[in-house]
């Protein structure tokens, strides 16, 4: 009997390309936290990190790999409710890839898992939660966080410095990362990163952090 060759596959890097390219060309110059960097440079690698450390199969590992493509693409229309405004784009694009309804639902609950307060319900809905706050963990925590504070900044949220490390201590002794893999990864990091924030708070006039 002749195999069926018609039946369609996703195509992953083209969903990835296809979302990369979309961040590159529409995203406001404002966005200097919610970048193509961050999903590129940041989240991508991340989440396959974690993934294969969780010894996921390769069409998991790729199927979240899209998930973290698509995350933040609702910024390029709009930052409050971006995950809904990024399914509907994804779900409108992804069945043109090969993308069956089963993927397109699982990739919308990992987007929705992303949203904050973060509310994985299943393992890998958690390692693309865990992905997208992994610089939480990393030795790049504070350049970060003055991206995110300049991006609120540019929004029309100003917060002093002073504040917004305040702010940041309090996030980060909230968070817990959901997966085996990122807490072995990152929690030591994540610590010292608490540690350091509190010395900083220490002093009234934080010496050493420049504000631009």
């Amino acid at each position: 009997m002749e195999k069926n060759t018609n039946a369609a596959s996703p195509d992953y890097a083209a969903a990835i390309a296809y979302a990369l390219c979309r961040l590159r060309t529409e995203l406001s110059p404002l966005l200097t936290y919610h970048n193509l960097m961050h999903t590129e440079g940041d989240v991508l690698p991340a989440v396959t990190r974690l993934a294969r450390l969780s010894n996921l199969a390769e069409p998991d590992v790729h199927l979240l790999e899209v998930g973290a493509a698509f995350h933040d693409l609702g910024q390029i229309k709009t930052s409050l409710g971006h995950e809904q405004v990024g399914i509907e784009i994804m779900s409108e694009v992804l069945p043109g890839l090969g993308f069956g309804a089963t993927d397109i639902a699982r990739l919308t609950g990992m987007i929705q898992a992303t949203e904050m307060p973060q509310t994985p319900r299943n393992d890998e809905q958690a390692l693309l939660a865990d992905a997208d706050l992994d610089s939480l963990g990393r030795d790049d925590f504070f350049p970060t966080s003055k991206a995110l504070w300049h991006e609120r900044a540019a929004c029309g949220m100003d917060i002093p410095w002073q504040s917004w490390l305040e702010l940041q201590l309090q996030f980060l002794q909230r968070h817990r990362y959901f997966t085996p893999a990122a807490q072995a990864l990152r929690n030591a990091g994540k610590q010292k990163n608490i540690e350091m924030l509190k010395s900083l708070l220490s002093d009234a006039h934080v010496p050493g952090v420049t504000v631009d």
